[in-house]
């Protein structure tokens, strides 16, 4: 992620720190970055003791590899005006969907980096979130995605969800205006 970054702030790599660095693993995803999560692409990068051990195990969990993809995205990467222009257009999208949630009654959280947002649904509803995901897909039409599965024992009473903003805008647009019907 560390090219879905916001607000100018700076994406905080294990391999800044001089204590994690040792011990790290930075793992790039090119489906999560560039949104194609179906390529299953990416790059693990760590000090050459923990690259042998990641290896050992890595060998066992890749039976093909797409190679003329892998050359491609090599020479892809290349040209930083690929990715520099990542961070910018999720951030639009990201206030474009924070502006519209403002008219409605979720409550949003900051988003700093990332392509979702959390909002607070305590004032519509105050139901588990599986259930109120459930309600707003079935009775609004729009899908979000419920917190407490990303917990062992998620906070009692919180009304959190999240929305993915990595959309057209038009999709975000229709979205909004359901959620301002609520």
């Amino acid at each position: 992620y560390e090219h879905i970054v916001f607000d100018g702030e700076p994406h905080a790599s294990a391999m800044r720190y001089e204590a994690l660095r040792s011990r790290a693993f930075v793992v790039f995803s090119f489906g999560k970055v560039f949104h194609a999560t179906g390529w299953k692409m990416g790059y693990v990068l760590a000090p050459e003791a923990l690259m042998a051990e990641f290896r050992k195990v890595h060998q066992f969990n890749v039976f093909s590899v797409n190679t003329p993809m892998q050359h491609a995205l090599a020479g892809y990467l290349r040209d930083p005006s690929h990715y520099e222009a990542v961070s910018p257009m999720y951030q639009a999208k990201r206030d474009r969907f924070q502006a519209g949630l403002a008219r409605t009654r979720f409550r949003p959280i900051a988003c700093e980096g990332s392509y979702f947002q959390v909002a607070d649904y305590g004032a519509i509803r105050d139901v588990p979130d599986r259930g109120f995901c459930e309600w707003l897909a079935r009775e609004h039409g729009v899908a979000a995605i419920p917190l407490s599965p990303f917990y062992q024992d998620p906070p009692e009473g919180q009304r959190l969800v999240r929305f993915c903003f990595a959309k057209e805008d038009a999709t975000l647009d229709a979205a909004i205006e359901r959620l301002c019907a609520i």
